[in-house]
C-alpha cells in the first residue's frame, strides 16, 4: 500500500500547547520498540529502503518502506508476526526479518535489484528506536464527505546505536498520516497545526537518522538538483508539466531545508537550498500560465527567503573557502566572526519562518494534486515552451545587459562602474533563469536528430552562466574585503587580490558569453 504522511519537528517552546491537542480523551499512548536492519555497508539505505521489526503495544510487526514520490508518499508493507516466534528469536538474540514474504507483494519491485537470499544472509541490526507514540484520529466534520480521516502521531524517544547503547539521539516529532479521503484534508489540517505551533517540515525518516547515528554524522549530505528525476513526457499537459517542475525543485529543497531546521550550519546545505529556491522561482514565473492553481503569494515569500539565505551564504563562503584560499597565497588572516554574528537573520531563522513552512506545504500539495481536473489539462506544454524560451533568451541580449567588449586590452578596474555591475547582475540572473527553464524544457523539445545540438547549446549556456556568476561573485567579494579594510587593514590584501582576479577573468568570461550568443538555439 502507499503511505501518505507529513512529518514535522516540534519546537520546544510550542510543545506544551501541542501536547494538549495530541493528548485528548480519545488518544492512545503506545510504546514502540523497533529494530532496524540493513547490510553493514547500508545497501538498503542507499536504495531508499527502510526495514524494521517493531513491537507496537503487544504486537510485533515487520515493516518495509521504499520508493514513493520523495515528498509525502512512500510504499509501505506491514506484516504481523507470531509473538511466540519473535520472543524465541529475541531470547536467542536471533531476531531477523523474513524477506520471503515480499515475493508477490507491491513492494517486490523495490527489492528487484537485490538477490533476497543473499541479502537475508547479510542483514544485521544496526540500531534500535525506543519511542512513546501518542496518537489520535481527526475526522472532517463534513456531511458531504465523512470519509476524510487522518491520524496524528506525536513521537518522543530516542534512537540507539545497535552495538554501542551509549550513542543515542533524541526523537521529538509529529506526523500526520492520511488514513482515508482526500489529500486536501491532510494538507489543510497540517497547515492549521503548522501555523498554530510553528512546526517545521522534515523529510528525515527514523531510518535515515539511525544511519546518520551509526556513521557518526549529524546530517545527511546536501542534495543538489537531479534532472533525471524530472517526470515529463512529450504529451505532458501544461498543468502536469509545471507540477513536474515544482516536484523536481522540491526534491532539492526539502532535504536541505530539513537539515537546516534540524540545526545544520553547513554552507553546502544553504547553497543547495538557495539554488533549489531559485530554480523553483524560475519555473513558477516562466510557467505561471500553465496552471490556475499557482498561488502568486508564493513568489514574494520564496524571493525573500532566497535573499536572506544568500546574504549568509556569501559571507559564510568567504570564511570557509575564500579566506583559506587567500592564505595559501600568503594573505594575513581576516577575522569575520563579528560580521557573521551581526547577521540578523540566519539560515535557520529564514527556513523556520512560518510563512516559508506554510508555503512549502502548499507547494507539496500543489505538486501532488491531480492536473487532469484543471481547465488547461487538454493543452500540451510542448506548444507553449518555444515562445517562453525565446522570450527569456531575448532578455539575455538586451543592450543594457552586455558588458563592454570593445577593447581587447585588459579591462581597467577603474572602468567598472556601478552601472556595469548592475547590468552584469541582471545578465547573470537572466542566464540563470534561462538555464533552469531550458533544463526543464529540453526533454520535451529536443528531437533525436538534434540531441547533440541541444546538449552542446546547454553546455555553452552553462559555461557562460557559471563564468558570469563567478565574475559577479568575485566582484561582491572584492567589495566585501574593501569595506572590511576600513576596520581591518589585513583585508586590503583580499581587496587587491580580487581586483586583479576580476581584471584577469574579464576576457575569458566575455568569450564564454560570445560563444553562447553565437550558438543557434535548439528549439
Amino acid at each position: 500500500m502507499q503511505e501518505i504522511e507529513l512529518k514535522f519537528l516540534v519546537p520546544e517552546s510550542r510543545l506544551k500547547g501541542l501536547m494538549r491537542q495530541a493528548k485528548v480523551k480519545s488518544s492512545q499512548v503506545t510504546q514502540l520498540a523497533a529494530h532496524y536492519y540493513d547490510t553493514p555497508d547500508q545497501q538498503l539505505a542507499q536504495a531508499g529502503i527502510g526495514l524494521r521489526i517493531r513491537k507496537e503495544g503487544e504486537t510485533w510487526v515487520q515493516t518495509i518502506k521504499a520508493g514513493g514520490d520523495g515528498l509525502a508518499a512512500r510504499l509501505e508493507h506491514n506484516a504481523v508476526l507470531d509473538n511466540e516466534q519473535v520472543q524465541d528469536m529475541l531470547d536467542n538474540n536471533e531476531l531477523m526479518p523474513d524477506l520471503t514474504i515480499y515475493k508477490d507483494t507491491s513492494i517486490a519491485t523495490a527489492l528487484a535489484d537485490f538477490k533476497l537470499k543473499k541479502l537475508a544472509k547479510q542483514l544485521t541490526r544496526l540500531y534500535v528506536t525506543d519511542v512513546q507514540r501518542t496518537t489520535r484520529s481527526l475526522i472532517e466534520d463534513d456531511n458531504d464527505d465523512p470519509n476524510n480521516c487522518l491520524e496524528v502521531a506525536y513521537d518522543y524517544g530516542e534512537i540507539i546505536h545497535g552495538t554501542d547503547d551509549s550513542q543515542r539521539e533524541a526523537i521529538q516529532e509529529i506526523e500526520f498520516e492520511l488514513v482515508s479521503g482526500d489529500l486536501d484534508f491532510l494538507f489543510l489540517t497540517a497547515k492549521t497545526w503548522c501555523k498554530r505551533y510553528k512546526l517545521c517540515l522534515s523529510t528525515v525518516t527514523k531510518a535515515e537518522r539511525g544511519g546518520l547515528l551509526i556513521n557518526g554524522r549529524d546530517h545527511s549530505p546536501a542534495v543538489s538538483a537531479n534532472l533525471s528525476q524530472l517526470q515529463v513526457s512529450k504529451d505532458s499537459s501544461m498543468p502536469a508539466f509545471v507540477r513536474a517542475a515544482v516536484h523536481n525543485c522540491l526534491l532539492q529543497i526539502l532535504p536541505n531545508s530539513s537539515a537546516i531546521v534540524a540545526g545544520s550550519t553547513e554552507v553546502e546545505h544553504v547553497l543547495q537550498l538557495h539554488t533549489g529556491i531559485k530554480r523553483l522561482l524560475a519555473a513558477l514565473k516562466a510557467f505561471a500560465d500553465f496552471s490556475d492553481e499557482i498561488n502568486p503569494d508564493w513568489l514574494p515569500i520564496l524571493q525573500q527567503t532566497a535573499v536572506l539565505l544568500d546574504d549568509y551564504r556569501q559571507l559564510a563562503h568567504v570564511v570557509s573557502h575564500v579566506e583559506p584560499l587567500l592564505q595559501t597565497y600568503g594573505a594575513p588572516t581576516v577575522d569575520w566572526a563579528t560580521d557573521i554574528d551581526a547577521i540578523k537573520v540566519t539560515p535557520i531563522d529564514a527556513v523556520r519562518a512560518n510563512d516559508f513552512q506554510l508555503t512549502l506545504l502548499e507547494l507539496i500539495a500543489f505538486a501532488m494534486s491531480d492536473p487532469s481536473i484543471e481547465p488547461k489539462a487538454d493543452h500540451l506544454a510542448h506548444d507553449k515552451l518555444e515562445k517562453i524560451l525565446s522570450k527569456e533568451y531575448e532578455k539575455c541580449f538586451e543592450s543594457d545587459n552586455e558588458p563592454d567588449e570593445s577593447s581587447d586590452a585588459e579591462l581597467d578596474s577603474d572602468d567598472i562602474t556601478d552601472d556595469d555591475n548592475q547590468a552584469e547582475y541582471r545578465l547573470s540572473n537572466h542566464l540563470t533563469d534561462l538555464l533552469y527553464i531550458s533544463e526543464f524544457s529540453a526533454s520535451l523539445l529536443r528531437k533525436k536528430k538534434t540531441k547533440k545540438k541541444t546538449t552542446r547549446w546547454l553546455k555553452r549556456l552553462k559555461k557562460a552562466q557559471i563564468a558570469l556568476e563567478q565574475h559577479s561573485a568575485d566582484s561582491r567579494y572584492q567589495q566585501c574585503y574593501e569595506l572590511k579594510s576600513a576596520t581591518d587593514a589585513h583585508a586590503l590584501y583580499g581587496a587587491g587580490w580580487f581586483t586583479a582576479t576580476l581584471e584577469h577573468d574579464y576576457d575569458p568570461t566575455a568569450k564564454h558569453l560570445a560563444k553562447f550568443r553565437d550558438s543557434s538555439i535548439f528549439w
